[in-house]
């Protein structure tokens, strides 16, 4: 990756993985060493849904939703053919292609490596983190690849709105598929409390804050960015402490469930990427289009597990997994389209935008 895009990158985005690293030390080292007191946190729930981490995830999701103008679904048919790659890689391709690697990996090839008991939910780990595409780390990678920021924009709103229908039957379906019992009542729930009302919320708040101009909305934005991104280490301590001991007794478990999950983001960005070259899509769209389900929405995934599965699950260990390998793997997709732009405007097919060069996505 060229160096001139890296600053572009917010320091926190940017060190993820350091941070992620980080909360696994503390998370185990408190789950040891205050093990009651942990337990009373796990056990402070009403209908399956842990308060203290509901109110991170708010915390955590509500921020980002903000961000989206849903008025932005109004151009999606500008660039249709960018939309429509999204649409069938997000929804139709990436939730089955996670789960087929959940089984060939986790149950079939590392199954004499990992806990027997927590395989099925491994499995359903992965097939949360697969039904759930990016929203608001896109921005950051579509900036990094001079993306075209009114596409980004639609593209992230209409998947939202897709979300509100399709997580819940998708996840139902492949779960089901897996063996898995899947408690419907707690999965809608999750879908309610962590999609459809956050969305809610956060659309009546940057509604409010635009009365008072774009600057009011930027400057709350700018103020409570810091306490999504404390939430989200919270949760993450919280999600450790619960599985230390897992983590003490077979830390190889971390790397094997990261090898579908890193298999996978390659595969679902090599095809979005591909079909925008065969489609004649321009690059500025492409590289947003092919990067939206390459991520993942991992607060969502970790969110409905925990909901599901419970804080010291198997789902839950597995979607954290894919928030500890997100970065690393994403920037090096970046890198990908920023080296091969003359590689695909070689194809006579592709259009290019006027001031392409020029084009960031809104931060």
């Amino acid at each position: 990756m060229t160096t001139e895009t890296r600053p572009n990158m917010p320091l926190f985005e940017r060190f993820l993985t350091v941070w992620v690293g980080l909360a696994i030390v503390v998370g185990v080292a408190l789950g040891q060493a205050f093990p009651d007191g942990f337990a009373m946190i796990a056990s402070a729930e009403v209908a399956s849904v842990n308060l203290p981490v509901a109110v991170l995830i708010w915390l955590m999701i509500i921020p980002m939703l903000m961000k989206i103008d849903f008025r932005a679904l109004g151009g999606v048919t500008k660039h249709w053919r960018g939309i429509g790659v999204t649409l069938f890689v997000n929804w139709a391709v990436k939730p089955f292609t996670m789960a087929l690697l959940g089984w060939v990996f986790i149950g079939w090839l590392f199954r004499p490596l990992l806990p027997g008991g927590q395989i099925d939910s491994y499995i359903a780990g992965l097939i949360l983190l697969g039904a759930a595409p990016c929203t608001a780390m896109v921005f950051v990678w579509s900036n990094l690849t001079r993306g075209e920021p009114h596409f980004t924009l639609s593209q992230v709103a209409l998947n939202d709105a897709v979300m509100v229908v399709a997580f819940a039957p998708i996840v139902g379906l492949l779960l089901g598929i897996s063996a898995i019992v899947v408690p419907w009542n707690t999965l809608l729930i999750s879908v309610a409390l962590y999609i459809i009302v956050p969305v809610i919320l956060s659309q009546i708040a940057r509604a409010w804050l635009l009365k008072g101009g774009p600057a009011r909305l930027e400057r709350a934005l700018a103020g409570i960015q810091p306490l999504s991104v404390i939430a989200l280490l919270a949760t993450l301590i919280l999600l450790f402490a619960f599985q230390g001991e897992q983590i003490l007794t077979q830390p190889l478990i971390i790397l094997l469930l990261a090898a579908p999950i890193a298999l996978q983001t390659y595969f679902i960005f090599g095809l979005g990427y591909l079909l925008n070259r065969v489609t004649g899509e321009a690059h500025c769209i492409a590289g947003p289009s092919a990067l939206i389900g390459a991520s993942n929405f991992f607060e969502l995934a970790v969110a409905a597990a925990i909901s599901l599965f419970g804080l010291n699950s198997g789902a839950a260990l597995a979607t954290v997994v894919g928030v500890l390998i997100e970065v690393p793997v994403m920037l090096t997709l970046v890198a990908i389209v920023n080296r091969s732009k003359t590689w695909y405007e070689a194809s006579g097919s592709v259009r290019r935008l006027a001031g392409e060069g020029e084009r960031q996505a809104p931060q």
